[in-house]
């Protein structure tokens, strides 16, 4: 065999590329690891956020309203409005009525029946998982159906005088029956005697800041739930003049 030549000598002994090498094949693995670092640090960020959110929504729905005659607070769906518009500007850096859902209900005691009394809702998302998951008002053949029919269509006029003579026909929506409260099966909420819960759904479609190859799709939720502050006036929500569209929950509105 014939001796190796001097270049292909030095080339077997020359070990200055080594250091470079070893970073190109390790740089694949340390990106991976560092970008999911940063993708699970914004997750956690997102549900933190969420979950503020729905506090501040459930705690500002259980104090707003006016005073009447009675002492007592009216709630008006102005005031319904003004909360969630709130908690939209808080999401905003989140996008969240655009890539999510929230529900505000009324769950409500009276007369020893738990009941959904009204709902509102504002964002984008809907279908299963961004819809309401602990019930809705219903109405099947005109008349309030259980919150958990699923032959049941939802009600829009739940709590809702809709006369325009003057009188008030609000008794005839009661909204629905939801048996045992609200929430997970394990973590049911119920209304007080008499008084009423402010219970928020946050539904949000995580958009990763990698994309989806590394976490894949998200859906993130929270929930939260407060009892009214005061002594307010449950029968009806009181949409005075100058009227405002009412946040309904058969609307996708961001």
């Amino acid at each position: 065999m014939s001796a190796p030549s001097p270049l292909s000598r030095r080339l077997r002994l020359d070990q200055s590329g080594v250091a470079m090498l070893e970073f190109a094949l390790s740089l694949p693995i340390v990106l991976a690891l560092g970008l999911y670092g940063v993708e699970i640090s914004n997750l956690a960020l997102a549900n933190l956020k969420l979950s503020q959110i729905a506090l501040a929504l459930a705690d500002n729905a259980s104090r707003v309203g006016v005073a009447n005659q009675l002492a007592q607070q009216q709630l008006r769906e102005f005031d319904i409005n003004d909360v969630l518009q709130a908690a939209r500007l808080q999401g905003e850096d989140l996008k969240l009525t655009a890539n999510g859902r929230i529900t505000l209900s009324s769950l409500e005691e009276s007369g020893g029946v738990q009941r959904i009394h009204w709902q509102r809702c504002i964002g984008l998302q809907k279908g299963a998982g961004y819809d309401s998951s602990y019930g809705r008002t219903t109405i099947k053949g005109g008349t309030p159906s259980t919150a958990n029919d699923t032959g049941a269509s939802y009600d829009p006029t739940a709590g809702i005088n809709t006369k325009t003579d003057g009188t008030d026909d609000s008794a005839s929506h009661p909204g629905s029956v939801i048996t045992g409260g609200m929430g997970d099966p394990n973590q049911k909420v119920m209304a007080p005697k008499d008084s009423g819960v402010m219970f928020v759904e946050v539904n949000y479609k995580y958009v990763p800041v990698t994309g989806t190859w590394l976490l894949g799709p998200q859906r993130l939720y929270s929930v939260a739930s407060f009892i009214v502050r005061d002594r307010r006036t449950f029968t009806v929500v009181s949409n005075p003049s100058p009227a405002v569209k009412r946040s309904t929950c058969d609307l996708y509105t961001n």
